[in-house]
């Protein structure tokens, strides 16, 4: 199956995909893996932020450095995926601040990931508050 079919994916404004997925769910590999939450850990590359469910990353600047990176590694041409615990909350939030360093305006960002991967995407109003206040 191509990547860009395969269940999660969403594709950003300027056209690279990412894959949003449940950590420790079976899934084709990835080239790089963006991890929310803990748990076991994918067999390709990955990076792990500490962000609590239901709430915001612990720590702004790594959370946006990471998502920065993911973002040029799906610029680069790599398949990305980003992974939580129940692949919704925290994963929405992670593809929709994808979506605005993207391009996307922050006001339709959860709009957007709600219509593109999940209808709960982005599940709380800091969460909602977090993504307003993305550079």
């Amino acid at each position: 199956m191509d990547w860009s079919e395969a269940a999660g994916v969403v594709v950003l404004p300027s056209g690279v995909t990412v894959r949003g997925r449940r950590v420790g769910d079976a899934a084709s590999p990835a080239d790089f893996a963006l991890l929310l939450a803990p748990g076991p850990a994918p067999a390709w590359p990955h990076r792990r932020i500490r962000w609590p469910d239901f709430w915001l990353p612990l720590d702004r600047a790594d959370a946006l450095d990471a998502l920065g990176e993911t973002l040029r590694r799906a610029h680069g041409g790599a398949r990305v995926e980003v992974a939580c615990r129940g692949g919704v909350g925290r994963t929405g939030t992670a593809l929709a601040a994808l979506a605005i360093l993207d391009g996307l305006p922050a006001a339709d960002a959860v709009t957007w990931v709600r219509e593109r991967y999940h209808p709960r995407a982005v599940e709380t109003p800091w969460q909602r508050a977090w993504l307003r206040r993305l550079p």
